[in-house]
């Protein structure tokens, strides 16, 4: 994926930004952004944190044999990846050019200045020796990545540590970390570089380019140099001439970043060395700010308060609202279906002494409504009114067959319902004659 271009009104607010001697995250022209060495759990892994800038670095070890020219000098190998996790223009599995330009800057500052001493990683001369591989990992691109790439190798080389070998007989015992402590390895110096931008042919400089401030730089110079004030290495690259004055100055202003970075690096090393021996936690994980709100991690609880008063109050409290011991509970039968355990007070719900009495009134006023009800339905039946809207209940009647042939007549359902009743009247009669 190719990289995203500024758009013309970027480019031209960051320049005037630049002539302006201002810059878009508020530092002054010299100022680094904050700079963070964290190291994890394992010997030789660092993280170094370059404002958005993070790079991760591991060194690991291996017995193998020398080169035929240097029989008695170990191997330092450098491999720095730029995965597609940092920036969206890097490709996975292909070397772009930037990448060559870092790993050569890296090995040249590195092999070249002899910061370590590789002939201490010789075992047996011209048979074996301690290859040192150095993997640097690009996780986050924002801008100056040679920087942040070289102080992580060089803290990851100074926090790491070898197994321990002895040699008895022409063979070669390599002892465990729990047999034998390990070893350092033996570093003369630690050499760092210095990125410089320059803007309108050298007119303007800038220390620590961030990512949009390279992408409208029109050159850069890149300084290495140790605390002693050695240059380890000078590169210039762009479109652009520089005086010797110019030059001069960086190397006086690498000088003092430098003195700086190492002072930062060693400050990490040691605290990293006392939390181990303290037993104390370290890695990535403690070297979280938690005071962020982002922070995975909740915030320290405050000091309780002296409670003991409180205590002593509830306990009095409770000593004179204690109970006598209870004595054996006894069962009394209170009545139908109700029984009373122990000596407690009365039921405190309302209850109505008369209750069965009115029970046995609302049933007797219960049979006395329906008694009338009866008597008032047989009175509407005799009066004829069946079919009357004021009904609330849908009378029946059953017709016989000398009804249904008045009906057929013509009868109306007056005649119908008198004849009925003198027909039940008469078989009332006889039965009583």
């Amino acid at each position: 994926m190719k990289e995203t271009p500024l758009s013309k009104c970027e480019q031209e607010f960051l320049l005037s930004a630049v002539a302006s001697r201002k810059r878009l995250d508020g530092r002054e022209v010299y100022d680094y952004r904050r700079m963070k060495v964290v190291f994890g759990v394992d010997r030789g892994c660092c993280q170094v944190l370059l404002g958005d800038t993070r790079v991760m670095c591991q060194v690991s070890c291996q017995v193998t044999s020398p080169k035929a020219t240097r029989p008695t000098d170990g191997l330092l190998f450098i491999n720095l990846e730029l995965s597609p996790m940092a920036s969206p223009s890097f490709e996975a599995g292909r070397m772009s050019d930037y990448a060559v330009e870092l790993n050569r800057l890296v090995e040249r500052c590195l092999k070249e200045s002899r910061c370590v001493d590789v002939e201490s990683l010789c075992i047996m001369a011209g048979e074996k020796v301690w290859e040192i591989r150095l993997d640097i990992h690009i996780l986050n691109h924002e801008g100056n990545l040679l920087d942040c790439a070289l102080v992580a190798a060089v803290a990851s080389l100074a926090h790491f540590r070898r197994p321990d070998v002895t040699v008895s007989a022409g063979e070669i015992t390599v002892h465990s970390l729990e047999d034998m402590d390990p070893v350092p390895l033996s570093i003369h110096h630690m050499p760092l570089c210095v990125t410089f931008a320059y803007f309108d042919q050298g007119k303007y400089l800038l220390v620590d380019p961030s990512y949009k401030e390279e992408c409208v730089m029109e050159g850069r110079m890149i300084v290495g140099m140790n605390k002693h004030r050695e240059i380890c290495t000078l590169q210039m690259s762009g479109n652009m001439l520089l005086l010797k004055e110019q030059v001069l100055r960086c190397t006086n202003i690498a000088s003092v970043k430098v003195a700086e970075i190492t002072e930062l690096i060693k400050l990490a090393l040691a605290n990293d060395e006392k939390a181990r021996q303290a037993g104390e936690k370290f890695g990535f994980a403690e070297s979280v700010d938690t005071t962020k709100i982002v922070a995975h991690e909740t915030a320290k609880q405050e000091e309780v308060e002296d409670i003991s008063e409180a205590e002593s109050e509830a306990s009095k409290i409770i000593e004179d609202s204690s109970v006598e011991d209870m004595e054996e509970t006894e069962v009394h039968h209170m009545g139908e279906r109700t029984a009373q355990i122990g000596s407690g007070g009365t039921n405190t719900w309302f209850v109505n002494d008369n209750y069965e009495s009115l029970e046995n009134q609302a049933k007797g006023n219960n049979i006395s409504n329906l008694v009338s009800k009866k008597k008032q339905y047989k009175e509407t039946i005799s009066s004829g009114h069946l079919g009357s809207d004021d009904s609330e209940e849908d009378v029946t009647v059953v017709l016989e067959q000398n009804n249904l042939e008045m009906r057929e007549k013509g009868a109306s359902p007056m005649e119908i319902n008198t004849n009925n009743t003198t027909n039940k009247s008469g078989k009332k009669t006889k039965k009583k004659t």
